[in-house]
């Protein structure tokens, strides 16, 4: 019977993290920064530790974009930081980044190497003293980490624990609550683009979507008017606005990697005169916030992110969903 171990980092505070997740969305930070700092603890604990760091879920608990909206603005403007002044007295330039305070529980995946055992209780103490002294020097999503207010864990699962919803598998979710987990929704993308009509097939070509029409379709709150029928004590009828969205479900624009747009290879005074370098633009898909309950969560599978590399289309992903 297979065994999985997972490492949770619970209620992780950070202050001031990237809320900028692509060149035109700011909000819930991307999740190649999230799979990024996975990484960076990886290599970290390689120094000592044989194992790999395999597929990561994230839960929100809470979240505070940095943004201001007055009483008649009709869209929020960033609350952001300056430099000291110079010696003229003026301020320099600066570029408006987008921040967010947040506290989040992270569940990482363990893949242990043969000559590493993490079932001894010696090893599993030292393991998580290590992690725990790691993540007092690392930065998440850009922003700083504050003092750890709980003690980072190792959980055993099986695969009978999983299938039959055991106690384990329940207080492994319960660790990740109250809070929303993070899944991929390109499904939806997927499905609306497939069932869109043909180029044949439309005569006004302004009412053709791309996808990021569906995309912007899928997170637009649309308003109409109701009108209600006169009542015995007004003679007149009443307009009421009632406002829904496509589908329903807590959905966000998300994003999660890169694809290339340049040959792979070296570009001028790079860094790492070793590393092939090449340009890429982010991607965007649809993302959705749900509870962890055993209701909408089989499987940790379900809500985990692991990285997808596709050289033939130069697409470096983080991906959740399993599907082509």
């Amino acid at each position: 019977m297979t065994t999985r171990t997972f490492l949770l980092l619970p209620r992780l505070n950070i202050h001031n993290a990237n809320a900028m997740s692509s060149p035109y969305t700011i909000g819930f930070p991307a999740m190649t920064a999230w799979l990024g700092a996975m990484h960076a603890l990886q290599r970290k604990l390689q120094t000592k530790w044989p194992v790999k760091l395999f597929q990561l879920a994230i839960s929100c608990h809470q979240m505070d974009l940095q943004t201001y909206k007055g009483k008649n603005d009709f869209i929020s403007s960033i609350i952001g930081t300056a430099n000291p002044l110079d010696k003229d007295g003026n301020r320099p330039p600066f570029i408006e980044e987008a921040r967010c305070h947040l506290s989040v529980s992270l569940l990482i995946e363990i893949r242990q190497e043969s000559d590493m055992n993490l079932a001894e209780n010696e090893s599993r103490s030292a393991f998580i003293q290590d992690v725990t002294q790691l993540l007092n020097t690392m930065k998440f999503a850009g922003g700083d980490l504050m003092p750890l207010s709980q003690r980072v864990q190792l959980i055993d699962i099986s695969e009978d624990d999983i299938e039959t919803e055991s106690v384990v598998y329940l207080k492994l979710l319960c660790s990740l609550m109250p809070g929303y987990v993070l899944i991929e929704r390109r499904d939806l993308l997927i499905k609306a683009l497939n069932n869109a009509p043909d180029d044949h097939q439309t005569s006004n070509h302004s009412s053709e979507k791309d996808i990021l029409d569906i995309l912007l379709d899928y997170i637009s709150i649309h308003h109409h008017p109701v009108e209600s029928q006169p009542s015995e004590t007004s003679k007149t009828a009443s307009v009421e606005w009632i406002a829904h969205r496509q589908t329903s479900g807590w959905l966000v624009p998300i994003a999660v990697g890169f694809q290339g747009i340049s040959p792979l290879g070296h570009a001028q005074n790079q860094r790492d005169v070793d590393t092939p370098h090449r340009f890429a633009e982010s991607i965007i898909t649809l993302g959705e916030f749900i509870m962890p309950q055993p209701l909408r969560i089989k499987n940790p599978d379900d809500f985990l992110w692991r990285y997808d590399i596709d050289d033939e289309n130069n697409l470096y992903l983080c991906r959740n969903q399993s599907i082509a």
